[in-house]
């Protein structure tokens, strides 16, 4: 199967997906020895340098068994997006694949993996002035202009969530065109997409995932990430907003003791845990694997 946004004279991709601290890392290693391939990052913190203890990156025993990509590659104070991750990716994922090794990209930041996959939905960006007009008219007033411009997207949309409405218009006057017959283009190609593409997602069961994260964040704390984040005085937007950063930095300032800490961080990672499960669910594309 070919992946077309990954398409080349090499080996197709195989993707390796999952929430946090579900295995994908050692999964990922056995798999690329199994299959002479090469493990590419798709974890949106773990890009960062200085890092490698607080995002749970590969330790450096799992780097010596295999090639790893996209690891610390970054300098804290940058920021990045989806957009950027997959033009950093899609070369590396190219390279491996023209020396006729299997890129394993692995990571559990869905909208990095679903670029990558299937590149953004063709729908403009919001229009600052457009918004703005939009929110001084009523709700009604707004619904009763969608159901007569794009009576399908009406039907399907929350029409009491100011927000969707706003949204389903602001496409049909910047692009001139129906939202549903642009969002219905986008779903046919999507579904093409996801034929080509060979992935698999690691599910565990609630219970065992929840002792999984508290064991991570216990040595997590144990193991230097607290001298990590210490050691960083200022970081971007983006490197802040990993699990435990601002935890850490709290007991650092003394805010909060150890134990606080510990907890706080392990109720953040079961809910993006939570919020992972749900994103991957709904990528049928990808295989569930038990464990």
């Amino acid at each position: 199967m070919k992946s077309k946004n990954c398409e080349t004279a090499g080996t197709d991709p195989i993707f390796v997906c999952g929430a946090t601290a579900s295995g994908k890392s050692a999964l990922a290693v056995e798999m690329a020895r199994e299959l002479d391939g090469e493990i590419v990052n798709a974890d949106a913190f773990q890009l960062y340098r200085g890092l490698d203890v607080l995002t749970a990156a590969p330790p450096e025993q799992e780097r010596a068994i295999v090639p790893h990509h996209l690891y610390g590659v970054l300098d804290p104070l940058e920021k990045t997006d989806a957009g950027s991750y997959v033009r950093m990716a899609r070369p590396v994922i190219e390279e491996i694949q023209s020396r006729g090794k299997t890129p394993i990209v692995t990571g559990g930041s869905g909208l990095y993996l679903k670029f990558l996959t299937h590149s953004p939905a063709p729908l403009p960006t919001g229009d600052a002035k457009l918004r703005a007009e939009l929110d001084a008219r009523p709700l009604e007033d707004l619904v009763a202009q969608l159901r007569s411009l794009d009576p399908v997207e009406a039907a399907r949309t929350a029409l009491q969530n100011r927000r969707f409405v706003s949204r389903a218009l602001e496409i049909c006057f910047l692009t001139g065109q129906k939202a549903s017959e642009l969002r219905d283009q986008w779903e046919s190609q999507t579904r093409e997409i996801s034929a080509s593409l060979r992935g698999i997602v690691i599910q565990r069961t609630r219970s065992e995932l929840h002792v999984r994260i508290a064991a991570r964040t216990r040595a997590m704390l144990d193991g230097g990430a607290i001298e990590e984040v210490a050691a960083l005085s200022k970081v971007s937007t983006n490197c802040e907003k990993a699990i435990g950063f601002r935890e850490i930095r709290a007991l650092i300032d003394g805010e909060i003791n150890r134990g606080t800490c510990e907890d706080l961080i392990n109720a953040a990672t079961r809910q993006y845990a939570k919020r992972q499960e749900t994103w991957f669910r709904r990528e049928k594309w990808l295989e569930p694997r038990e464990f």
